[in-house]
């Protein structure tokens, strides 16, 4: 502990640390240092509320918390033999028939206790040690908070109102001698419970349906309702106080009793090692990389489809915010996945900032610009980037189709999505990956075993408000899925690119992905049936021209697009000739044109544009009387409600955009026209939002401070504490114990002064501007125009004060005075 006197206090304890073992605390519990508290009794004031000691606890693996458990119903303080024999047991047959396990529980105990220590969790030597007071009670047992052992009360707890007579009376059934001191009464029955000897000797007397009772009671919960006219082995128990009234219909065993039934164990089933990770596969790491590869490509296609899917503008947003059921049915369909697949997709661009909300009126989703700079990256590029944005990602898309608290349904992209723990099961589910030799595929149940023995509190906390489900294993399970689908995983093993992503960063994972991808192709197979084939992934121009002049028949590791009238039409009005047409197919195409797709073009050129749509409310114009005739003599033109203005001129009262589709249904190819007279050309992926950021995640609790942070908050502690408890020279001024030093104006000038010259630290009361009071050691270094410039401990930087703020002054003793100088500056 580096102290000759033991620590009274977790105070003391602390105090007596080093600035290295300061920083581990700070480090593993960071809520802690906001703000940096100002000396050791106030970190250690904070240290023992309940919510930093809850969180403290929750960070716990199964084998630390099973030893804060211990002693948390462990005498305090307890000797480390104490609480090794509540871990290992008395070596006595428990009636469990399982091997001794006090070997590995003996090695593992020292660590453990390590950890408890260096969160400050436990504090105190070998000989004492004590648990902080609020994690004794957040552990141990109680009628409404049963313990995490299942041992109950103690007997003095338990007995604490009751009567001297009834004391008396279960001294006697128990064979002991009376006597008339209630303490004394009830020291007595805890040495019988305690005394292995004497105890076996009482319950061989035991009727055997008490020793059934006993054994339901005996590892919990150990609280047992009874009527008011208890079965005989029930009565055998209480008269002997092996049962103890809670209340008038309630029993406890005692902690002592149940000990001893245990054979001096706290926990049925400790474990002081982690669960080994068992191999499901073994697979080849390259077939993994490669299969990984395939997926990841896969996943880069997704999302650009869903990008060119709302290249227009996207599905609106609903009131309450995020994706309505149909929008995500549609997008699903569109994507050739299941919803909740597409669901992911769906929130994994919003993650990468590749979609957000156009922020409009008529509020929709659409591309980010970023998307546009992101399409231009490399394969290898788009996919760490959006592995990265999936890593950091709170938001958890396996919730939706859920609900929440409220009983309302959780949407894609809508709120109430974020949960914090989500980026650190990502992280330790492929941690827990990458430790497995390459190629090697776990067990998932293996997995969640070691995730709940890591964090076996957190394993407890519900999904969603109002689910009491596994919220980490439910979120390990989907990242194994979402993992698979991203191409981080292949085959259910970690890839390499994933593996050097984790530990190397982006670039020497699109470094090692890059060669297992597929070369974009500059070319297509025409057919004849109107068909084009890809035969891998095309080269992104080509990819984009081709999407609009055909449609997308089938996937898969070939692309099959076909070329129909509609098809041709949106390439015509996307300003495109049909002589860039014919050029385009012949540059990129492998085999010679089909004849039936030339005249597929030159046919849909002919007659695009023949027709002109403009606003009268609408107009139809035409240098073709006949075609004109035609379409007032077809029925289906009657919703149109069109009359002839001119011989080549129809008014409509339907609007053009209306028009427009109307005449395309009929069959026509009209192209709308400017109030000039010229065809309007429309250009896909127009709609982008303004510039968006990615959502911010939700973190989880302060930041892990960084090295810097956590030297200089150390020091301002150390120099805090030496504030707080400097040794000052006694003076009528200085008032009682902690409380600022007063002195007079002139007192202060000169007494600073005074330090200035001969370069000694003294100790003042400073109030700031804002008028709050603190204690400081400083050592002046020059004095003038009202202000005291000086080294200041506390701070441990130089400041400047001004002399009207100082309360007053004192000297520091003298024996005292360079040793904490010296302490500060070293």
């Amino acid at each position: 502990m580096g102290t000759t006197t033991p620590p009274r206090t977790l105070a003391e304890a602390l105090r007596a640390r080093g600035d290295e073992s300061l920083a581990g605390l700070l480090r593993a519990r960071p809520d802690l240092l906001s703000p940096v508290p100002n000396d050791i009794t106030q970190l250690a004031t904070r240290a023992g509320t309940r919510a930093s000691v809850v969180r403290a606890l929750e960070h716990l693996d199964r084998f630390a918390l099973q030893t804060a458990e211990a002693l948390a119903v462990a005498p305090d303080p307890a000797p480390y033999g104490t609480l090794l024999a509540l871990l290992t047991g008395d070596g006595q047959d428990d009636g469990e028939g399982r091997d001794d396990a006090g070997a590995t529980i003996t090695a593992a105990l020292p660590g453990a206790l390590a950890t408890l220590r260096e969160q400050a969790l436990v504090w105190g030597e070998d000989t004492a040690l004590h648990l902080v007071r609020t994690a004794r009670e957040l552990l141990a047992p109680s009628p409404q908070h049963p313990s995490p052992t299942g041992l109950g009360p103690t007997v003095a707890e338990a007995t604490a109102g009751m009567s001297p007579g009834r004391l008396q009376e279960i001294l006697a059934a128990a064979g002991l001698s009376a006597t008339h001191d209630p303490v004394s009464a009830v020291t007595a029955l805890t040495g019988l419970f305690t005394d292995r000897t004497r105890m076996a000797e009482l319950l061989d007397t035991a009727p055997v349906e008490a020793l059934s009772v006993l054994d339901r009671l005996v590892w919990g919960p150990p609280y047992g309702e009874v009527t008011p006219n208890p079965a005989p082995p029930v009565q055998w128990l209480r008269d002997r106080g092996l049962l103890l009234p809670v209340s008038t219909r309630t029993v406890v065993l005692p902690r002592e009793a149940a000990l001893h039934l245990r054979a001096g164990r706290a926990h049925r089933v400790p474990e002081p090692l982690a669960p080994e990770l068992v191999a499901a596969a073994e697979r080849d790491p390259q077939a993994v990389d490669r299969a990984a590869a395939g997926q990841g490509f896969t996943a880069l296609s997704t999302l650009e489809e869903l990008l060119k899917l709302w290249n227009d503008g996207g599905p609106a947003i609903l009131r309450a915010g995020g994706l309505s059921v149909r929008d995500l049915k549609r997008a699903a369909a569109a994507l050739d996945v299941t919803e909740p697949v597409a669901a992911f997709w769906i929130e994994l661009a919003y993650a990468a900032g590749l979609v957000a909300s156009d922020g409009g009126t008529d509020e929709r989703y659409a591309p980010t610009p970023a998307s546009d700079e992101w399409l231009d990256l490399p394969a290898q590029d788009r996919w760490t980037h959006v592995v990265t944005a999936w890593l950091a990602a709170t938001r958890t898309a396996g919730l939706i189709g859920g609900q929440d608290s409220k009983g309302r349904a959780l949407s894609a992209l809508g709120p109430d999505l974020d949960r914090s723990a989500a980026p650190e099961v990502r992280h330790r589910v492929l941690a827990l990956l990458a430790a497995l030799p390459p190629g090697t595929a776990p067990d998932p149940q293996t997995l969640l075993a070691r995730l709940r023995w890591e964090r076996p509190l957190r394993a407890t906390a519900p999904a969603a408000p109002g689910d009491a489900s596994d919220l980490r294993s439910r979120i390990a399970l989907w990242t194994a899925n979402e993992a698979e689908l991203l191409g981080v995983t292949g085959r259910g093993a970690l890839s390499s690119q994933a593996r050097a992503l984790l530990d190397e960063g982006p670039d020497t994972a699109a470094a090692r992905l890059a060669p297992l991808l597929p070369e974009p192709l500059d070319h297509v197979l025409l057919q004849a049936d109107l068909t084009a084939v890809a035969p891998g992934p095309l080269e992104r121009p080509l990819a984009d021209m081709l999407s609009v002049l055909a449609d997308v028949e089938s996937k898969g590791g070939a692309t099959v697009y076909r070329f129909t009238p509609g098809s041709v039409r949106r390439a015509l009005d996307a300003g495109r000739a049909a002589t860039d047409l014919h050029a385009f197919l012949a540059t990129h195409s492998r085999t010679p044109v089909p004849q039936p797709l030339s005249y597929l073009i030159d046919d849909v050129a002919r007659r695009h544009g023949h027709l002109r749509i403009g606003a009268a409310s609408a107009y139809v114009r035409c240098d073709d009387e006949a075609v004109l005739n035609e379409i007032l003599a077809d029925k289906r033109s009657a919703t149109l409600r069109l009359r002839r203005l001119a011989p080549t001129v129809l008014a409509a009262q339907a609007d053009p955009g209306s028009l427009l589709e109307g005449l395309r249904e009929m069959g026509y190819a009209p192209a709308a026209e400017s109030a000039e007279g010229d065809v309007l050309i429309t250009r896909a992926g127009a709609r982008r939002t303004p510039p968006r950021t990615p959502p911010v995640p939700v973190p989880e609790g302060p930041p892990v401070p960084d090295a810097t942070l956590l030297s200089a908050a150390v020091r301002a502690v150390r120099a805090g504490d030496t504030a707080a408890r400097a040794v000052h020279r006694e003076s009528a001024d200085t008032g009682p114990a902690g409380a600022l030093p007063r002195t007079t104006p002139a007192e202060t000038l000169a007494t600073v002064q005074a330090a200035a010259m001969t370069g000694s630290a003294v100790w003042i009361g400073y109030v700031n501007a804002d008028g709050a009071a603190s204690q400081r050691v400083i050592a002046p270094v020059k004095v003038e125009g009202g202000f005291v410039t000086a080294y200041d401990h506390t701070a441990d930087e130089v400041r400047t004060y001004p002399l009207h703020r100082i309360t007053g002054v004192a000297e520091l003793a003298d024996e005292q005075t360079s040793r904490r100088a010296d302490e500060q500056t070293s």
